[in-house]
């Protein structure tokens, strides 16, 4: 591990106008620290924000809820307000890694964890995440996990976060203070970026923003399910995940969100399947449809072409089990 200098923040206020680029934020460090090991990351200071009064989870007001970014996905996931008014957040972080990670990852560095992609993590493999220019391993190499939307000739990376997809789907806003002190809030569906011709960049933060904390709207009508497709039960990232909230009334659609994970660079908002869905009968016909709208431009690389005949029967069969009683399942 390359030496890096280490510096313990007592207050938010502490950043003032002292980070620089070459300085990372560590708060349950689960992903960091791993790639600091791996030399992947090689900060020169490392700014411990682990005792920052950002660990609170508070009413938000109009029915939402406010969760600090150094909340530990165990806290947020047991917490008895999200498991009843939000139980596709709390069914999408018990779906991720395991116990003992849980209890130490945070909110805002589950977000901004980085990519699980082999050749990422191979510093002997060619990765323009890792160093821009070098080439894509993955696009003619092993790519089982690899994304099947947005992807580019840059990269084929996709996002490990369950947590991330589960917030876009319930149109989650994050809060952001930049070194000077201003502040700005962003939706979780605008936080990450598709790779394009950057892929090093994962998301859209300004050098030393910080995530303060996640704001929840209120629920929205309808049942919220997660669905996590993955190799084995636990400490597996997902082949395709969908977070949706599916509200049926008189047996029509009355209003649908639909999230995939496992499938792109960022959690993926399937806005084409929600406005193929919109209005429609609450069928196993309309929902196939509404999923073969949304991968129509889905992209396979020779080892992840499964991946989309297996997102499209993961959508159908989430949206049937969220349509319940209301729904039909004729094909």
């Amino acid at each position: 591990m390359k030496p890096f200098d280490y510096q313990r923040l007592a207050a938010v206020e502490d950043l003032g106008q002292r980070v620089s680029e070459g300085d990372r934020f560590l708060a349950g460090g689960t992903n960091l620290v791993d790639l600091m090991k791996h030399e992947i990351e090689t900060p020169e200071r490392l700014l411990d924000i682990s005792r920052l009064e950002l660990g609170q989870i508070e009413d938000g007001g109009d029915g939402g809820l406010k969760v600090g970014a150094l909340v530990t996905n165990t806290a947020l996931a047991s917490d008895a307000r999200v498991r009843e008014r939000w139980p596709l957040l709390s069914a999408a972080l018990l779906a991720g890694a395991t116990a003992q990670l849980r209890n130490r990852a945070t909110t805002g560095g589950n977000l901004l964890q980085r990519t699980r992609c082999y050749y990422f993590y191979d510093t002997a493999r060619p990765c323009n995440k890792r160093n821009p220019g070098e080439g894509c391993g993955a696009l003619d190499g092993f790519n089982r996990i690899h994304a099947i939307l947005g992807t580019s000739e840059q990269c084929i990376a996709t996002h490990p976060s369950d947590m991330a997809v589960a917030m876009v789907a319930l149109d989650a806003v994050v809060n952001l203070r930049a070194p000077d002190g201003s502040e700005r809030q962003l939706p979780v569906e605008e936080l990450h970026r598709l790779p394009g011709d950057e892929p090093q960049r994962d998301t859209v933060l300004e050098p030393g923003e910080l995530i303060t904390g996640v704001q929840l709207p209120a629920p929205p009508p309808g049942r919220q399910l997660y669905r996590k497709v993955r190799d084995r039960s636990s400490y597996a990232f997902a082949l395709v995940s969908v977070g949706a909230i599916l509200d049926v009334v008189d047996g029509k659609v009355d209003s649908v969100r639909i999230a995939f994970g496992g499938v792109a660079h960022k959690p993926w908002r399937a806005r084409k399947a929600e406005q193929a869905l919109q209005g429609q009968k609450a069928t196993e016909e309309n929902f196939l449809m509404a999923a073969d709208a949304e991968l129509a431009d889905a992209k396979g690389y020779g080892g992840n072409d499964f991946k989309i005949p297996l997102a499209r029967r993961t959508l159908a069969a989430v949206l049937r089990d969220a349509a319940g009683a209301e729904g039909e399942t004729t094909a």
